[in-house]
């Protein structure tokens, strides 16, 4: 069948173009007065706008917010809808629409067993993807969706082709570019809207492609180019406006212009500790920072020992909760050696073993919890909690999202995060808080570019009413 070029209109083109999306939703049927005010215009906005991302920090209530997205799917499509978690958040996304009244599932049937109107919405992980058949739901939630970029190639495509064909997507995350515009490739391609390579060639250019004076002191100390991308000459601006089209981020309710009250976090009290190694590498007469990442994780695991007792010291046996962050199996096993009634949850572990960890952490039968950033970094309210371990790595991301544990909404003291790092990795600490540093101006960025083009989007520059002479 030909294409009738003369229903196109000029408009039309210049829209597709510009790849700024119509809504796809509708109007919400159901709003409850459990959501503040802030919540209930991005819980709004994201139902009517069908495909969609909630950018919003940790402690904001994502929660109740994606819970109420898809009741309300349910609601229009009679169909259930699924809400892919993190590993162990999915007990926590369980008591949560409970609390609220919402009728959710962890139903283990897979494809094969047709779902029943008992479970309108079900909560699994990511890893359980594979047991699903999309044909079976109307819309998809992804919860901390930042992952989606930490997958391996396969998994990545795995949740995109699963999502493909649901009118109704919602992804929603606290960190969705921690260190690079560039990142949110992967959301907008998860939504259905610009794929990644898609959105570099509109709006970015590689530095290797740049001239001598362009990428001049973008070098690593070997003299090697540091791959980049970077904003085309004038795409910022249409960068923000087609982010805008299909995504919302907010650190606080007054970035939407709503009150921040009971949202405001405590103090966070950030302490290093430099430990004097104990252990010099093979062929070392003195102690050297360590440069490449393979000397880096040799230095960790040389001098584990005197890091570890150093973590047993800071959190000692006064009865006070703490998180222990660390990075290899070895250190989580040595830390719960030293520390009296401290429970360790590692990656081998099952769902239940490590859901059953979290609750008594939870609960206070758990009085310090080891683990690592990829096992319970992501989701997890430990508001009860006010006292972080961390031994550094390169990740901004999972430092960020692990102090977001605890210092988070509800938290009624400042929150004490000690990083503990021997000298010879002091240039990973330093490139910790560069990312830190990057990462805050990015998001303040973001936030900055998307309110003055919502403030673009609400002016109507065309008030005066159109006068047809007399003589015509």
């Amino acid at each position: 069948m030909g294409v009738n070029f003369m229903e196109i209109t000029y408009q039309g083109f210049l829209q597709d173009k510009a790849q700024f999306y119509p809504d796809s939703g509708f109007e919400p049927l159901w709003m409850p007065d459990f959501l503040f005010p802030f919540q209930r215009s991005l819980t709004d906005w994201a139902i009517r706008k069908g495909r969609a991302a909630i950018f919003a920090d940790c402690g904001l209530g994502k929660t109740p917010m994606q819970l109420v997205w898809a009741q309300n799917v349910v609601q229009k499509t009679n169909r259930p809808v699924m809400i892919l978690t993190p590993l162990g958040v999915t007990a926590q996304t369980l008591r949560e629409a409970e609390k609220f009244g919402i009728e959710a599932d962890r139903t283990m049937n897979g494809k094969g067993q047709p779902l029943t109107h008992r479970t309108p919405i079900v909560v699994t992980n990511y890893e359980r993807l594979h047991q699903w058949d999309p044909n079976d739901f109307a819309g998809c939630v992804c919860d901390e969706s930042s992952i989606l970029k930490a997958f391996t190639g396969a998994r990545r495509r795995e949740i995109t082709e699963f999502m493909r064909r649901f009118p109704y997507r919602l992804l929603c995350s606290a960190t969705p570019a921690p260190n690079d515009y560039v990142e949110l490739g992967t959301s907008s391609q998860a939504l259905g809207y610009l794929d990644y390579s898609d959105m570099l060639s509109r709006f970015f250019k590689n530095e290797e492609k740049m001239s001598e004076a362009e990428r001049h002191g973008r070098r690593t100390r070997e003299g090697v180019v540091i791959p980049k991308w970077v904003f085309k000459g004038h795409a910022e601006e249409p960068y923000f406006r087609w982010l805008c089209s299909w995504a919302r981020a907010c650190r606080m309710p007054s970035d939407l212009g709503f009150e921040d009250d009971g949202f405001i976090l405590p103090e966070l009290i950030e302490r290093e500790h430099i430990v004097e190694a104990s252990k010099l590498a093979d062929g070392k007469l003195l102690h050297v920072a360590a440069v490449s990442f393979h000397e880096q994780l040799a230095e960790r695991r040389l001098n584990m020992d005197v890091r570890c007792q150093k973590v047993a010291e800071l959190v000692g046996t006064n009865g006070t909760q703490a998180l222990v962050w660390c990075h290899l199996n070895q250190e989580s096993e040595t830390l719960a050696d030293l520390i009296p009634g401290a429970a360790q949850t590692l990656q081998s572990d099952g769902d239940e073993e490590k859901e059953e960890k979290f609750l008594g952490f939870v609960d206070g039968s758990i009085r310090v919890l080891i683990s690592k950033p990829r096992v319970a970094g992501f989701g997890l309210n430990f508001q009860h909690c006010h006292h972080q371990t961390f031994f550094p790595s390169h990740s901004f991301e999972q430092y960020y999202q692990g102090v977001a544990r605890c210092r988070r909404f509800g938290q009624k003291h400042p929150v004490t995060v000690d990083v503990v790092t021997t000298p010879a990795e002091r240039d990973v600490l330093k490139n910790l808080q560069r990312k830190q540093a990057q990462a805050d101006r990015l998001f303040s960025r973001m936030i900055e570019n998307m309110q003055r083009e919502l403030n673009i989007e609400r002016v109507n520059p065309f008030q005066t009413k159109e006068e047809v002479p007399s003589w015509l």
